[in-house]
């Protein structure tokens, strides 16, 4: 039995915004190492014992940049299925299972712009769960929580089915803080990390079962797709016209044998700015500085650029993003925030030019003066 890795590859880009943008989303940012998120993603998959070459399900328009980065790192995908419009994960995974040369292969699913520091015990996570999947069972990998978020799903942990792996109880949306705080004391809870591993035909059977409409419209998008030997697009109209719908909501909230393996392998989606200075190293005063930075008595503070100097001075608790066009200043506690500022300045008209020569830029922080 095949063990496919698919590997999702889409996203808009804004909670790292101005860094990941629609044209180049954190997937494609060597955000957490030297390799972008995406590479590090088709890496983890290649370490996996017993694994084929990925299928990739990608936006259209990132077809270049999918080719050359996994071309790079030497893991060409077996199939390319390339989106012309996003229609989130149920339509993609539809895909994906449709297009399998083997119908009870093995699908591990694996978002692409995710981190996991500890790859070898997740290879490990996933060979223990094959069995269950091999049987039948769909599988989900859920994050043990070290504190108490309020920006993840949960998963409810049930009855034990094979070691540490259990049946789902039920999945939980993102709580507020006080009963994130009720569920990381009771013990039983994990992160819903959106990691699963089922068998092709087991995931068509419960699409068949809870969403016959997706399915169809997948299915006619596909029959006249434009082919050219590994790379898949489906026709637009037809799938502009398939139901934007999660997975998780569609299928595994509803499936019946649902199992669950709780891990622990330094994973992060990077979710936001604040999310990425966690995982970042930092200097003796708690600051994660990448790129030209001088930072004097200034605590906390993630600090990035990739075009001018940035100098903070007596600053705490900051992100300070600096790129050729933008440079965002926020607290560490607001990083969620940001898509309110890419909504503005996608409605801003932006302002001419100076056109003063400078021979070199500087971008400088310090506190208000009392």
């Amino acid at each position: 039995m095949q063990l496919i890795p698919v590997i999702l590859s889409g996203g808009a880009g804004t909670r790292l915004w101005p860094l990941s943008t629609e044209q180049r989303p954190k997937q494609f940012l060597p955000l957490a190492g030297e390799e972008s998120l995406l590479q590090q993603t088709a890496l983890r998959a290649k370490s996996i014992a017993q694994s084929s070459s990925p299928i990739v399900v990608a936006s259209q328009e990132h077809e270049p940049q999918i080719l050359g980065e996994l071309e790079a790192v030497g893991c060409p995908p077996s199939r390319l299925l390339l989106e012309p419009i996003g229609r989130n994960t149920a339509p993609a995974l539809a895909m994906a299972a449709l297009e399998c040369t083997d119908e009870n292969a093995l699908l591990l699913v694996m978002p692409s712009d995710h981190v996991i520091r500890d790859v070898e015990s997740f290879g490990d996570a996933v060979h223990r769960a094959l069995p269950l999947a091999q049987d039948g069972w769909l599988v989900t990998f859920g994050i043990t929580p070290d504190r108490p978020a309020t920006g993840y799903g949960y998963i409810d942990m049930g009855e034990p089915l094979s070691g540490e792996i259990c049946r789902v109880n039920r999945f939980v949306e993102k709580p507020e803080a006080a009963r994130a705080e009720r569920m990381l004391a009771d013990g039983r809870y994990v992160w819903n990390a959106g990691i699963f591993l089922l068998r092709s035909d087991r995931l068509i059977e419960e699409l068949s079962l809870h969403a016959p409409g997706l399915l169809g419209s997948v299915r006619k998008a596909l029959a006249t797709a434009d082919r050219e030997g590994t790379r898949l697009i489906p026709d637009r109209a037809a799938f502009a016209s398939v139901e934007s719908k999660s997975i998780d909501y569609v299928v595994m909230e509803h499936a019946a044998r649902m199992a669950v393996v709780p891990i622990d392998v330094g994973w992060s989606d990077i979710g936001s700015w604040d999310a990425l200075h966690e995982i970042e190293a930092q200097d003796d005063s708690g600051n994660a500085l990448h790129g030209d930075v001088l930072a004097l008595e200034s605590h906390g503070c993630l600090i990035r650029t990739g075009g001018p100097r940035v100098a903070a001075l007596g600053v705490s608790d900051l992100v300070i993003v600096a790129t050729d066009d933008v440079v965002l200043v926020i607290p560490r506690e607001r990083a969620q925030e940001v898509r309110r500022l890419v909504q503005r300045a996608s409605q801003a008209t932006p302002p001419p030019r100076r056109r003063a020569q400078r021979t070199a830029a500087l971008s400088i922080v310090t506190p208000a003066a009392s």
